[in-house]
């Protein structure tokens, strides 16, 4: 089977990172077209790929009859129209969060495919593909610590760029938290508030961090979130599960614990997403590739996962504006046969 023709629309951050990450460490695709609204840099990255091209309107990228699938890293605001294109043309995609920054769009988005009858939709929530948070799930999954009953996060970054404002707090950062309550126990989240305590002093002006967010799930479990985007100090994102008959913790960086002479005692705290997360980003694009190449074309989180964490963050959003619990508005996933 020849190689799977992929175009990356977007590529900053996270889309340049996946074109490298195809090109290097991926088997059964290669990058045949990139995209991004900055012209020079899509074509700069293309001239140095053999047999990969720049287009210049990511509709066309993906109308191309060169591209089979598509990997979409381009801003939020934009996904909707490029995932309705995709749907269109039958072509696969791996979306990075958010499925759209919208909730009655990612609906829309999500009985679209359903219309279908068959998924092309991956969300590209990639803790899901961690070593770490697999064995959590699995260890849950076996019995062997009881019924799960809470979990604690932690999600700290360094610092945010100057834009970030408190809402994105929600929508950017704590979606993962979301995303892993669903996926570990298995049921959607009903409830959330968002605490503001005092803000840090070295927060940027106007931004309400750390956040605090509880979760509740409809079995009645608890998720408690701690914030923290700009702590100066390093990226650390941990998840502590409490079960009837034990716990287990994962993200503590214990690959390796110094004592000094001074008294100092601990280990090196991971500079940021891509040193913690690049396993899993390799891991789940991989397994897309593999994925679509066998027809199946989705081996992860849905659209309807999509819509789901966009639901709880806008609920989420809500609560961060008027301080108490906000409920969840959510369609149940039974009225849209296929989702």
């Amino acid at each position: 089977m020849s190689d799977l023709r992929v175009a990356v629309l977007g590529v900053g951050l996270m889309g340049a990172d996946h074109v490298h990450r195809i090109e290097a460490r991926i088997s059964g695709a290669r990058v045949a077209v990139v995209n991004d609204y900055v012209t020079e840099k899509a074509e700069q990255l293309a001239a140095a790929i053999p047999g990969c091209r720049a287009i210049g309107d990511p509709l066309d990228a993906i109308a191309d009859p060169d591209v089979d699938a598509v990997v979409l890293a381009t801003p939020g605001p934009t996904h909707e129209k490029q995932l309705l294109a995709c749907l269109e043309h039958g072509k696969p995609v791996l979306c990075e969060k958010p499925l759209t920054t919208d909730v009655e769009a990612s609906l829309q988005v999500v009985r679209r495919e359903a219309e279908l009858g068959k998924r092309l939709i991956q969300v590209g929530f990639m803790r899901r593909f961690d070593h770490e948070y697999a064995g959590l799930k699995a260890l849950m999954d076996s019995g062997e610590l009881g019924r799960p009953l809470l979990l604690h996060c932690a999600h700290r970054n360094p610092s945010v760029p100057h834009n970030f404002d408190s809402s994105m707090v929600v929508r950017d950062s704590l979606v993962h938290e979301v995303d892993v309550t669903r996926f570990l126990f298995d049921e959607e989240i009903t409830s959330i508030q968002i605490i503001t305590p005092s803000p840090s002093p070295g927060a940027p002006d106007g931004l309400a961090d750390p956040q605090i967010a509880i979760l509740r799930t409809a079995s009645g479990r608890h998720v408690d979130v701690e914030l923290f985007v700009s702590t100066g100090v390093g990226y650390e994102v941990r998840t502590e599960l409490v079960a009837e008959k034990g716990s287990a913790t994962i993200g503590l960086d214990v690959g390796m614990i110094r004592k000094g002479t001074s008294g100092s005692w601990g280990g090196t705290i991971t500079p940021g997403f891509r040193e913690r997360f690049g396993q899993a980003y390799d891991t789940e694009i991989q397994r897309w590739v593999d994925a679509v190449r066998s027809g199946t074309n989705v081996d992860g989180p849905t659209a309807w996962d999509g819509y789901a964490a966009a639901a709880v963050c806008e609920a989420g959003v809500e609560s961060l504006r008027s301080g108490g619990p906000v409920e969840v508005s959510m369609v149940s996933r039974e009225s849209i046969p296929g989702a």
